[in-house]
């Protein structure tokens, strides 16, 4: 078995080839992702889906609610529920750019395996119901030069991709990770629970909230709601549905060129003041401003 250094040196040769320019990339590989940055990034509010991620090269933060998790070459990140993060580059320059790759989750292929395999009862690791970052183990990082390396490879990979793909999910249900994953897979958990509500308020997010409701339809009390999903998302049903509100309205405003006032409307705000002072307090700046300086970006310019 190769030495770790050696791991990440290869992964991170292949995806350099594979990817040229800053951003992230989509693969041949259905569920794997590839990511370049050649300087640290501004904070990126997004949602993120379940997956899994490796630096091999510079470093990366990801913030969820007040928690932040910091991962860089030796790490790696899970992800098991969809949730509004931060995400930002912080280790990066055009000599030695930062190199990741990510491998989304998916939990009917997790559940599948969880039916033939028994998995180890180990002590967690660090992080909520939802995010954790632990070392990679060698036969982590062996599976993954693996998959990376079928990109070279492209005829193998519709038959050879979805077996790595599950050694994948069991090097990580073998580690600390497991507790994690089998939480998320266990159909009457909270967490699972928690997911089924954080579906819900994906899908009708612009619709005005009621706490119970929502608790009666994933079978929980109001309460145990509250409990819960604080534990999985780092913040209440509420605070997360403003967020998704936001994300979105953003996306409208930025991708479809909607105006502010119409933006808002669209995800669920009746008051244009509520909104621009919500949307200032979670991005730092007001909406107008906000897209003048991500458009000026685009076009290289800086605005101050």
């Amino acid at each position: 078995m190769l030495k770790a250094t050696d791991y990440y040196r290869e992964m991170s040769s292949i995806i350099a080839r594979f990817t040229r320019t800053d951003g992230e990339s989509r693969t041949a590989i259905g569920n794997l992702f590839l990511n370049r940055r050649t300087s640290p990034s501004q904070p990126m509010h997004t949602t993120q889906w379940p997956c899994f991620a490796l630096v091999t090269q510079g470093a990366k933060s990801l913030t969820l609610g007040d928690h932040v998790f910091d991962y860089g070459v030796g790490d790696c990140l899970v992800v098991s529920v969809d949730v509004p993060v931060i995400s930002r580059v912080t280790k990066a320059t055009p000599r030695c750019p930062h190199l990741g790759l990510g491998m989304a989750i998916d939990g009917v292929l997790l559940k599948e395996l969880l039916k033939r395999v028994d998995v180890p009862v180990v002590a967690g690791g660090g992080g909520s119901c939802s995010v954790a970052v632990n070392k990679a183990s060698s036969e982590l990082l062996d599976a993954m030069l693996r998959l990376v390396r079928l990109l070279e490879r492209p005829d193998e990979i519709p038959a050879i991709a979805p077996l790595i793909e599950q050694e994948i999910l069991y090097r990580l249900l073998q580690g600390p990770h497991g507790p994690f994953l089998l939480r998320i897979a266990a159909i009457d958990s909270p967490c699972n629970k928690i997911a089924k509500a954080v579906a819900w308020l994906r899908q009708y997010f612009a619709l005005q909230l009621r706490v119970e409701e929502l608790a009666t339809y994933v079978g929980m009390s109001v309460s145990s709601l509250h409990h819960h999903f604080s534990a999985v998302t780092a913040m209440t049903p509420l605070q997360f549905q403003k967020q998704l509100r936001l994300h979105e309205a953003r996306r409208l405003m930025l991708v479809e060129r909607l105006d502010v006032g119409s933006a808002g409307y669209r995800v669920g705000y009746q008051s244009p003041s509520q909104f621009s002072r919500e949307y200032r307090r979670l991005y730092g700046l007001s909406p107008r401003r906000d897209l003048d300086r991500a458009r000026a970006t685009v076009h290289g310019a800086v605005v101050v």
